[in-house]
């Protein structure tokens, strides 16, 4: 089943409602994913990946605002819901037929292999070409 995130601007956590995302650096926070991602100070720069689950593997982003600075992480789920294309259920890592882009965390590139993980680099291309707000 898949959650549209993309407005989400509460999530409960031990009783509190949280934002989206706050930067540990600097503590500003994010409402909703899309104004996270439409924030051009915020660029998506490496997935790290966890073969054995793979949407709780991270994006990592850098908060690019001159006096933070801050990489920050967030689990690759609160975004899978971004793709709407198949996802194939054979995992081809480490096979021939794999280029082992998702063995370099910084490699951003689209996988052109019908591998399970290949859902999650298109969500990076998605991100990657995210509109971003002019006046954030």
């Amino acid at each position: 089943m898949c959650h549209d995130l993309s407005q989400v601007t509460g999530f409960y956590f031990g009783g509190v409602v949280m934002n989206f995302n706050k930067c540990s650096g600097c503590v500003q926070q994010w409402k909703t994913r899309d104004e996270f991602l439409s924030d051009p100070q915020v660029k998506l720069i490496g997935y790290q990946i966890n073969f054995e689950a793979l949407k709780a593997g991270f994006f990592m982003f850098n908060h690019m605002k001159p006096e933070c600075l801050t990489t920050l992480a967030l689990q690759t789920g609160l975004f899978s819901d971004l793709y709407r294309g198949e996802v194939y259920h054979e995992r081809l890592s480490g096979t021939e037929t794999c280029p082992g882009y998702c063995q370099h965390s910084g490699n951003l590139k689209a996988c052109p292999v019908k591998c399970e993980c290949g859902f999650v680099r298109e969500v990076m291309q998605i991100i990657l070409s995210w509109s971003k707000s002019q006046g954030a």
